[in-house]
């Protein structure tokens, strides 16, 4: 995990909930953990770490802010996958 992920990863457990996180670098960390992510129907985004899987809706266009709800819930599945900002 590179220094942009490990700011990424802190952001998104971060109080008040961000609201100006990029997909794009909300991919590149889950990805750095050993995420397989494949696209499904639409914007739909799957993906599986350590055994846990999720979908969430890529934002358009492409590359987009997501919205703080989405960053509830990444944060979510990262916590139910064993990884924390620590």
């Amino acid at each position: 995990m590179n220094n942009k992920q490990a700011a990424t990863l802190k952001e998104i457990f971060a109080t008040p909930v961000p609201s100006d996180l990029k997909w794009r670098d909300i991919e590149s960390l889950l990805r750095s953990k050993g995420a397989v992510i494949t696209e499904g129907k639409g914007s739909r985004v799957r993906v599986m770490l350590n055994g846990i899987k999720a979908i969430f809706h890529e934002p358009h266009p492409t590359g987009k802010n997501i919205c703080k709800c989405t960053v509830e819930d990444v944060r979510l599945f990262l916590e139910n996958a064993g990884i924390s900002p620590e």
